[in-house]
Parts: C-alpha cells; structure tokens; sequence
C-alpha cells in the first residue's frame, strides 16, 4: 500500500512535467505531429520511433536553410520584413534548393531578374569606332 501512494518507483512521480519529443531531440518543428501523420498516412505498417525525429529534423533543417538565404534576400533590398518575392529570389538563386523546388511555385514570387543577352545594346565604344553612327541608321527610316 505505502509504495502506491508513494510512487514507488514506477511511472512517473506525481509533479513531474511532461516533456515533448520535439524538446528531447532539440527540435523546433513537432516530432508528435509528423509521428500522427505517418501513422495516419499509411505510408508503412510500422513506423520506428527514430523516423519522425529525423524527418523532423531534416525539414528543420531546409526551413533554415530556406529562410536564411531569404533573410539574406531581403536584407539585400534594405527590408525588415520576409515576402515571398524573397523567397523566391534564394531559392532560384541557390543550385540545389532551385533543383529541390524546381516545380513548385510560389505565389506572388515573380521571377529571376533576367535579361537575353542579345537584347542588351552593344558596347558603346565598338559603334563609335565603327561606320560613325550606323547603330543609329535604322531608326532613321
């Protein structure tokens, strides 16, 4: 009688708190949550207790990686606020997450400043040194 009232040892002690997976493996993201949903998605019979912790942790990882680049994007334009334009701008411009995200899009991204070469006028000092003015010829007409 006196080791059930007590705790005795067994289960947890009465004040304790309880203590998140997330917390255990010094993640952000919830390991509970992406635990449910591979259970709920059927995608295996079984799922390890080892496999949400590190799904969590890799996704943790990309969202970083991710908002870093876009906090660096942002920064760049002199704004405080992360937009989705910036976003778009790091993960265009970083070669693996480019080919990661390659058919996604993202609203109100716009896209890569870019300009085809053959559009661009062409160097100032080889159209002066040429025919004298014959860049401007075919406007004249």
């Amino acid at each position: 009688m006196a080791t059930a009232a007590g705790g005795g040892g067994r289960g947890k002690p009465k004040g304790s708190k309880s203590v998140s997976r997330s917390v255990k493996a010094g993640l952000q993201f919830p390991v509970g949550r992406v635990a449910r949903h591979l259970k709920v998605g059927r995608y295996a019979q079984r799922v390890g207790a080892g496999a949400p912790v590190y799904l969590c942790a890799v996704l943790e990882y990309l969202a970083a990686e991710a908002l870093e680049l876009a906090g660096n994007a942002a920064r760049d334009n002199k704004k405080t606020r992360i937009t989705p334009r910036h976003i778009q701008l790091a993960v265009r411009n970083d070669e693996e997450l480019s080919r990661l995200l390659g058919g996604v899009t993202i609203a109100a991204g716009g896209v890569l400043p870019n300009i085809n070469s053959v559009l661009l006028p062409k160097k100032a000092g080889k159209a002066a040194a040429g025919t004298g003015g014959s860049a401007s010829q075919s406007q004249e007409f």
